[in-house]
């Protein structure tokens, strides 16, 4: 077994640019760029993500023997030929497709510019939904299953899938250009009123105030195939005739809109960004969710039947819906579901490095926990917090260091319970969007006022937006209605009607929670924290949300320590470092 091999996975030049190392087939270090930059979804050439999971794997780009890529030029390349002479395209969006190639091709120059001894190994481009599909299956603890991948596009497709057993996977179909779940539920993202790239989450959480009126009029956008596929029906789309930019000033990536005239036709005037949210607006995001949720699980009934399968391993940006992933063990013939926690396009680079990892014949072991970030000793910490000791008595807060571990446990579940918001940083920082108990900003699940004022005065967001109960393991089963595991936040549960009552912070309007279920071996110290609160109010889980305030989620203690100054949290939890926001005077 080559356990000397050293592969880089790298996602460049795309919206989450990421990298990921492996060493022997496991994980050392992952991260996307955005933490680093400190601009959300960041775009292009992954430098900081690179440098830092070469510093945490004490390795220069020398030592790589691999780098794998999770795109590839020639990956359906007939079919998109084939596209462009019967297609007509328009010249402006060949152009951009251009680019895109043209700025993939120069990774080895990217790669040449870094600083150190030169890299000197292999490059492999990995077809995009192939590296997809990798990070789903071989990050899961299947022996064998199904994986299915689905987003926007990547390669000139826009979903994939395929049988796994062991070290072998299997690409056995593909949904191609112009066909796209992805680009449906972007479109109505776009539509109504939410236009950054990764708004989709805020489709996600209005449908549940929405009821089926504008069904209807949202399901001729989408058609369902005998064969389990699907197809847009094209003419309410612009992507597959026209110049859709996709820019990424400043490391933001931008996307123009995917919508055209006919869907305005159909539905009625776009919403404003800025304009209110309306009935109409609900019941339109409630419609595409449903109609979304009807193509995918229409994809995966067909593929459970011809494949037999009980487990699922699933992929790709659509991943992320929440929703629907909730609902996959009930809709579906599947029993076992597993979602690894950057299932988007970051994640594509842990894909490239799994499939390229997989061809000496060796399985890697199962991802069980996201913590794959950076960490901070406590004499960084304190030196941190030293520095800024001026401004921290300042901003009216007192500080101190507790060298017990269980008393700072219990001082942080003691002020939860007692309502106070805490900013809790602790060991290595996350893989994915979610935050997992590392980067959190925690709270009492109890309290109904809670949700208001995180929204407002923490997160400033939208106020429909809900939050995410982090609960123990070993008490999901009593408090929801699925006994399931849940580590990284990507499913739906609905709570117990019982118990709902007793966390309204958590439960959202439709009476289900985003679930993250916590296990003492993933997370000895978030589970001790959620422990000693459940000792305290009888109430097995904490609110949790990522700490961060319209900004991607902090990595560095300076970024936490900025974060909780200029909100309202009363408490931050630093390692082995406590701050408290004294009340202001009556």
């Amino acid at each position: 077994m080559p356990s000397d091999l050293i592969i880089l996975g790298i996602n460049a030049y795309h919206a989450d640019a990421a990298a990921c190392l492996l060493r022997g087939g496991e994980v050392v270090a992952a991260a996307e760029e955005e933490r680093f930059r400190r601009v959300k979804h960041w775009a292009g050439f992954p430098a900081q993500a690179i440098a830092y999971c070469l510093q945490e794997a004490k390795l220069d780009l020398g030592d790589v023997t691999h780098v794998a890529v999770n795109r590839s030029a020639r990956a359906n390349f007939f079919r998109k030929l084939g596209y462009v002479l019967s297609g007509r395209p328009s010249p402006l969006l060949l152009a951009a497709k251009l680019k895109t190639r043209k700025q993939v091709a120069r990774i080895a120059d990217d790669l040449a510019a870094l600083p150190g001894r030169p890299f000197a190994g292999a490059i492999a481009h990995v077809e995009h939904h192939r590296a997809h599909l990798a990070s789903a299956f071989y990050a899961s603890p299947f022996a064998e299953g199904v994986a299915v991948s689905v987003d926007g596009f990547g390669d000139f497709a826009s979903a994939a899938w395929g049988a796994a057993s062991g070290t072998a996977l299997s690409l056995d179909g593909r949904i191609l250009f112009p066909h796209s779940l992805g680009v449906f539920y972007q479109a109505m993202t776009q539509y109504l009123g939410f236009p950054h790239y990764g708004d989709e989450y805020k489709l996600m959480g209005l449908a549940a105030y929405g009821g089926p009126s504008r069904r209807a009029a949202v399901q001729p956008l989408l058609t369902l195939r005998d064969d389990g596929g699907f197809a847009l029906d094209l003419k309410y789309f612009r992507h597959h005739t026209d110049d859709i930019s996709y820019e990424w000033p400043g490391g933001a990536p931008v996307f123009g809109p995917l919508y055209s005239p006919a869907l305005v036709d159909a539905l009625g005037p776009p919403r404003s960004p800025d304009a209110p949210i309306e009935e109409r607006h609900r019941d339109l995001a409630f419609a595409t969710q449903a109609v979304y949720e009807d193509a995918f699980f229409h994809l995966l009934r067909a593929l459970q039947r011809r494949h037999g399968h009980a487990a699922l391993a699933l992929a790709g940006g659509c991943a992320y819906n929440c929703l629907a992933n909730g609902k996959i063990l009930d809709r579906t013939g599947f029993k076992q579901l597993y979602v690894q926690p950057a299932a988007g396009d970051a994640g594509g680079a842990l894909g490239a490095a799994y499939a390229v990892w997989h061809h000496t014949g060796a399985r890697t072991a199962p991802m069980t926990h996201a913590y794959w970030g950076p960490s901070f000793a406590d004499a960084e910490l304190g030196a941190v917090l030293a520095e800024r000791r001026d401004t921290i008595a300042a901003e009216g807060c007192t500080l101190r260091r507790f060298d017990d571990e269980a008393a700072l446990i219990e001082a942080a579940a003691r002020a939860l319970a007692d309502g106070l918001v805490v900013g809790w940083f602790a060991g290595r920082m996350e893989w994915g969007p979610r935050a997992l108990g590392n980067r959190s900003i925690l709270a009492d699940p109890r309290r109904a006022d809670i949700r208001e004022m995180l929204n407002a005065k923490i997160k400033r967001r939208e106020s429909f937006r809900p939050f995410a109960p982090s609960v123990l393991r070993e008490a999901v089963a009593d408090w929801f209605e699925r006994d399931v595991d849940a580590p990284f936040m990507l499913e739906v549960v609905a709570v117990r009607p019982e118990r709902g009552e007793k966390i309204p912070a958590v439960t959202h309007v439709d009476g289900t929670g985003r679930l993250q279920t916590v296990a003492r071996a993933a997370n000895p110290r978030f589970h001790a924290l959620i422990a000693a609160f459940y000792k305290l109010t009888g109430v097995p889980m904490v609110l949790n949300t990522s700490f961060n305030e319209n900004e991607p989620v902090v990595c560095r203690p300076e970024e936490a320590l900025d974060c909780f100054l200029r909100t309202h949290m009363d408490v931050l939890v630093l390692g082995n470092y406590w701050l408290r926001r004294l009340p202001a005077p009556c």
